[in-house]
């Protein structure tokens, strides 16, 4: 949770822009729905919109909520997340419903409702996928080091709430070719390592990831970085699209024993070149989501099929052509 602990003066900023929205009047959030909207009519979707939002928002035909609260109702208990969909929903009349899970969600919703974090395996059309928990999931240090000035080993540090967890560092904690361990109470016959910074970590050229209670936090800033990301292929997803992630092309795979860390960072020392080949492509995948109207204009959409889906509002300009 680096980027929530590292700066206090983060929160505040991040308190600060949530209070000033709302006391903006509603009616300017629904009129730039509107503009943005129009805008899009009128100059057209690219693809790239197009996919996000029907990968983030797969619900088709018509569907019930009967039974979810009203916008004007959302809990603010989890204040990270009501503030991320509260950006958001107050584009839209209050009145509307609006089903959410808010927290690591590993399951699918009984009805269609607003996840941080989802199963990638299908079916899964009833989690529909926001931008919540941003200010950690979303912001990640630039990388001053190059792949070749980085320590040849792979480094990992985390908490044990897996097996996946627990089994690296059994393999790997006592092996000095790399830098494995965990943080907390002593497990089995391993203590605990010291705990690095995220600026630590990438002192090593390959960095391992691992998800934990959903999607692994780590995965974001490594792909963000100069280097290489090792991991089994992963088996939940966030607004981050790692269901979108392709082995080979955006991170190395690991087999789901973790007994290939060695045969892989061996391959890629004798190969730098793919490695950089892949820190490229990864590099563009986090491009994906820097710009900040673009994030904006596809999270009203998300929830505007939302609306649309559930029988609560009248179609919008773009829905034809944006909506799958």
């Amino acid at each position: 949770m680096w980027q929530r602990l590292q700066s206090p003066a983060r929160r505040v900023a991040y308190y600060a822009g949530a209070l000033g929205r709302e006391m903006l009047p509603r009616a300017y959030w629904r009129a730039r729905r509107h503009s943005r909207f129009a805008e899009l009519a009128s100059g057209g979707a690219d693809t790239g919109i197009i996919e996000r939002v029907n990968y983030y928002n797969k619900l088709s035909g018509a569907v019930s909520i009967a039974d979810a609260p009203s916008l004007s109702r959302i809990s603010r208990r989890k204040s990270y997340y009501y503030f991320d969909l509260r950006q958001f929903t107050l584009a839209f009349d209050q009145a509307l419903r609006l089903a959410y899970e808010f927290g690591d969600v590993t399951t699918v919703p009984p009805v269609p409702a607003v996840v941080k974090s989802r199963p990638i395996a299908a079916p899964n059309e009833n989690a529909v996928l926001m931008k919540l928990d941003r200010l950690r999931h979303f912001r990640w240090p630039r990388d001053t080091l190059a792949f070749g000035q980085k320590a040849p080993r792979a480094v990992w540090r985390g908490a044990l709430n897996n097996d996946a967890r627990r089994r690296l560092v059994r393999l790997y904690a006592a092996d000095g070719r790399f830098d494995i361990g965990h943080v907390g109470e002593r497990f089995e016959d391993i203590g605990p390592k010291q705990h690095l910074t995220i600026a630590q970590q990438l002192e090593s050229r390959y960095v391992v990831s691992l998800e934990g209670h959903d999607v692994a936090t780590n995965l974001k800033w490594i792909l963000a970085s100069n280097a290489l990301c090792l991991m089994p292929r992963p088996r939940y997803e966030t607004w981050f699209m790692e269901g979108a992630l392709i082995a080979g092309r955006h991170y190395v795979e690991l087999r789901e024993d973790l007994s290939d860390l060695a045969e892989k960072v061996d391959h890629f020392e004798r190969h730098p070149g793919e490695a950089l080949e892949i820190i490229a492509n990864a590099n563009a995948h986090v491009a994906l989501f820097a710009d900040a109207e673009r994030e904006e204009l596809i999270s009203l959409l998300v929830l505007q099929k939302y609306f649309e889906r559930t029988g609560q509002c009248e179609p919008s300009p773009v829905s034809d052509v944006v909506f799958r």
